[in-house]
């Protein structure tokens, strides 16, 4: 049987990124993803150096799906709002990823992709801001955080509030509706 190395890289990252979305980076064991990825775990250190470099590995694949799925439009943040609650709705797992990370991962921690696609969306925030396109009640830091906690509202909701939760079309328009009061639409 011949080595395929793309393969195994693609199956240990699969493999992986169900792994810490569900146990996060502490809880997460390196001999369960190599077992559901087939493979062993030297192969897999062979390919990411340790435990640490596989999420990296996993984290950067996840912001570059999202931002491939979701984009970003400085100009209609209502409708960005939707494409990020449809896109958690869709991946729940993406979103636990995000927390571990944001939870497990020091502040001196900082993943390239990351630091440039939150340099992207503030650059352009700011200059929507300049162009009077979008309010400058809030910093561009400000805002973006308050766009992606409206968008991502329902699924960090407590499962108690599961029962009360209105239709998924309802959640949607509230998201959207809410991040155009923010921009005084």
């Amino acid at each position: 049987m011949q080595r395929d190395a793309e393969r195994t890289r693609r199956q240990i990252l699969a493999a992986a990124t169900e792994e810490f979305a569900e146990r996060g980076i502490a809880g997460a064991r390196v001999d369960r993803i190599a077992t559901v990825a087939g493979c062993n775990k030297a192969m897999l250190y062979a390919y990411y150096g340790s435990k640490d470099g596989l999420f990296d590995a996993v984290f950067t694949a996840y912001v570059e799906l999202y931002l491939a799925e979701v984009g970003f439009d400085a100009e209609d943040l209502p409708t960005y709002a939707g494409r990020v609650f449809d896109y958690f709705e869709r991946n729940p797992g993406h979103l636990r990823l995000a927390t571990w990370y944001r939870l497990e991962r020091p502040a001196s921690t900082q993943l390239d992709a990351v630091v440039a696609v939150n340099a992207e969306r503030l650059g352009a925030l700011e200059e929507a801001q300049s162009a009077g396109e979008v309010p400058a009640d809030f910093s561009p830091v400000a805002l973006l955080s308050l766009i992606q906690s409206i968008a991502t509202s329902w699924s960090t909701m407590n499962p108690e509030y599961k029962a009360a939760q209105p239709a998924r079309a309802v959640r949607r328009q509230a998201v959207v509706k809410a991040v155009e009061m923010l921009l005084h639409r």
